[in-house]
């Protein structure tokens, strides 16, 4: 039996021989080693919401059906996203209301910020993004090796997803690696399950670095005229702009690069490594490239990039049958609701013309869906089509280097090789 279906075997086994009251789906090495599915697949057979009485990130509800996740997203009286409450990752990251960015708020401060950056990720505004984002692609790909090993996600993910983030804040395009690298950073963070406390220093120390760069930008947009970049934007509302206190603003610009980056990121990835376990896709998308756009939500779903999201009830609920108390910390598993076969057919197969491929639930639901998920679609479409143009096929030739996170679900490197 190869090495990737004996760990699926035995992760199998493991899942089935757990108590369920000890299971614990929020560990972050389920994810690293991408063993998490039969626990998942468990719970939603067998206690769908589920609540976890201890572990490092204290105890919580796992919301983990496609119904029960969209009444929990749809609900955000109930179901709150404050800072002041814990925030929306499983650990908690308490934050006064004034510094946190607007995924971490709640109405009406929440659209009154979320409203400042819609423009940018409005139909017009991507139309006149595209031609640049087309031939940002075109010159990644015309570089890459073609007859030997190379790293995807450095050579194109990471290129790609940093050249779009540096275009929407106007940052320094010589330095663009910054923002991705600011990224992992972040979600090195403890209380996201990633790094290790020995490490933390050098990890802020790191990250201050940048965060210094992005406070000068803004100083420098604020004092300038309102300008077509994220930065400005930002800078010039009344709703987002801080009084001119970093602390009060810092929260969106890292929303906005975390955000940018690794949803795109990783699903380009995810969506190179799942046609190439899935052969008859592939041969399916190179005969008929006009598969791409129905395959670009498909990848989202499937790859899941963000696996969860957490709220804390702000008054008692019952959601899938169970009481859960005010104060209580849910979360929201993006990653099993997107493969629940009562709301998705045949949804742990990956299919490139499904009938209703944007039946997900990975972009969220509810007023906190994702505003840049366009930006999102249209990138991921833009390099397929660039890629097929290109390559009929490029091949995955080892294992890849998963995130150790149970808040985004990504890769850290995955070997490739173009046919000569």
């Amino acid at each position: 039996m190869a090495d990737g279906a004996r760990i699926a075997a035995e992760a199998r086994d493991k899942a089935y021989a757990t108590p369920l009251e000890a299971f614990h789906v929020g560990d972050p090495e389920l994810f690293r080693t991408d063993t998490h599915w039969p626990w998942f697949e468990r719970l939603r057979a067998e206690d769908p919401v589920h609540y976890c009485p201890a572990s490092e990130f204290g105890p919580y509800w796992s919301v983990t059906r496609f119904e029960d996740i969209v009444a929990v997203d749809g609900d955000p009286v109930t179901f709150s996203s404050s800072s002041e409450l814990g925030g929306i990752a499983l650990g908690d990251s308490f934050e006064a209301a004034a510094g946190a960015s607007f995924i971490s708020r709640d109405s009406p401060s929440h659209e009154a910020q979320r409203r400042v950056v819609t423009p940018m990720f409005a139909s017009a505004a991507l139309a006149a993004l595209e031609p640049l984002i087309r031939s940002r692609a075109a010159a990644i790909l015309d570089e890459l090796p073609v007859g030997e090993t190379f790293d995807f996600v450095d050579r194109v993910s990471v290129e790609l997803t940093g050249q779009m983030l540096a275009t929407l804040l106007d940052f320094p395009f010589e330095e663009r690696r910054l923002l991705p690298r600011a990224s992992d950073l972040l979600l090195a963070a403890p209380i996201l399950g990633g790094g290790s406390p020995a490490g933390e220093p050098a990890r802020q120390a790191e990250l201050m670095a940048t965060f210094t760069k992005l406070v000068a930008l803004w100083g420098q947009r604020a004092a300038e005229p309102p300008a077509d970049n994220l930065i400005s934007m930002l800078a010039h509302d009344p709703a987002t702009d801080g009084g001119g206190d970093p602390y009060k603003y810092i929260g969106n610009l890292v929303l906005l690069i975390v955000a940018g980056s690794d949803t795109t990121r990783h699903s380009i990835t995810g969506g190179l490594l799942a046609l190439n376990e899935n052969p008859d896709q592939y041969a399916r998308l190179r005969a008929d490239p006009g598969l791409i756009p129905g395959m670009v939500p498909e990848i989202i779903r499937y790859q899941s990039p963000v696996a969860h999201m957490r709220r804390t009830a702000t008054a008692e609920a019952v959601i899938g049958g169970k009481t859960i108390a005010k104060g209580d910390k849910v979360a929201m598993w993006y990653v099993s609701g997107n493969r629940d076969g009562s709301a998705i057919a045949d949804a742990d197969a990956f299919v490139i013309d499904r009938e209703r491929p944007r039946h997900h639930v990975a972009f969220g639901f509810g007023v906190h869906r994702c505003v840049g998920q366009r930006l999102a679609e249209m990138q991921l479409r833009v390099v397929w089509e660039e890629m097929l143009k290109r390559f009929p096929v490029i091949e995955v030739v080892g294992e890849p280097r998963r995130l150790r996170s149970n808040f985004v679900k990504g890769y850290e490197y995955l070997p490739v090789r173009i046919p000569a």
